[in-house]
């Protein structure tokens, strides 16, 4: 089918809403919208295609949020968005290639990781103390964009979660490290969605309404944490990446 009918194109809509809340602020929209858009029929791989149009539009939609308020320091992600790029294109291509099934034991240990972390942190993320581009978090940022951007062309569930947990790792809030990690994962999510169209692995007819009903999403989930604030972005990130670690553990348990 490749046209959605009219109460298919409705359940899109409002699941695109939804996912692009909650994805504006702390990622894991994928959650809701991966499932939607399978449920409405597509085949997985098609499903991924169109899930980074509808989550480019949203990822846009919140990098231009977070920039107007800002929040978004200019001049390190415009450093850092050609190697998120050039990751997801790369993992996008691989994609194709090799399996990921090897990747979701990994992914899983890792999640778990952030979130004890972040949960023994109390006050983590609380107030910024970035020290600015030393050498070393140079260093960081640039391996760090590189190899998520990858692993989000490549993979993607959790994309959102270990790009803040990078920035809260090297001295960002909670809204410092959202609004930031938006612009390096709408890189990834244009490298990997440029990849996909050339392998038509996108379906518009899905993905057109559901981006646009994530522009909606994006822009009232990304101004809720802006007038909110970290003790509304910390809750909701570990909540989500809780929901994150289920999915994996549940993926693992059905495959075995």
């Amino acid at each position: 089918m490749d046209h959605p009918d009219i109460t298919m194109l409705l359940f899109l809509i409002v699941a695109g809403f939804i996912a692009s809340f909650v994805d504006s602020v702390v990622g894991g929209g994928g959650l809701i919208s991966m499932p939607a858009l399978l449920f409405a029929g597509l085949p997985p791989g098609l499903a991924l295609g169109t899930n980074k149009l509808a989550g480019t539009m949203s990822s846009l939609t919140s990098t231009a949020s977070f920039l107007a308020s800002g929040k978004i320091r200019i001049k390190l992600v415009a450093a850092l968005f050609p190697l998120s790029l050039a990751g997801s294109v790369a993992g996008a291509f691989t994609v194709q290639q090799i399996p990921t099934s090897f990747l979701k034991p990994l992914v899983v240990v890792m999640l778990i990781g952030v979130t004890i972390y972040t949960l023994c942190k109390k006050s983590w993320g609380n107030q910024s103390n970035f020290p600015g581009l030393t050498r070393n978090n140079t260093i960081i940022l640039s391996a760090g964009a590189l190899v998520i951007g990858f692993y989000d062309g490549f993979f993607g569930p959790g994309t959102g979660s270990f790009l803040i947990f990078m920035f809260l790792l090297l001295g960002f809030d909670f809204i410092g490290a959202s609004a930031n990690s938006k612009v390096l994962n709408l890189a990834s999510n244009l490298g990997s969605l440029t990849t996909f169209f050339m392998l038509g692995a996108v379906n518009v007819y899905y993905g057109l309404p559901m981006g646009i009903a994530m522009i909606f999403g994006a822009l009232a989930g990304s101004q809720f944490a802006i007038r909110k604030g970290s003790s509304y972005v910390k809750p909701l990130f570990l909540s989500v990446t809780l929901l994150l670690i289920g999915k994996q553990l549940w993926d693992l348990w059905t495959a075995g």
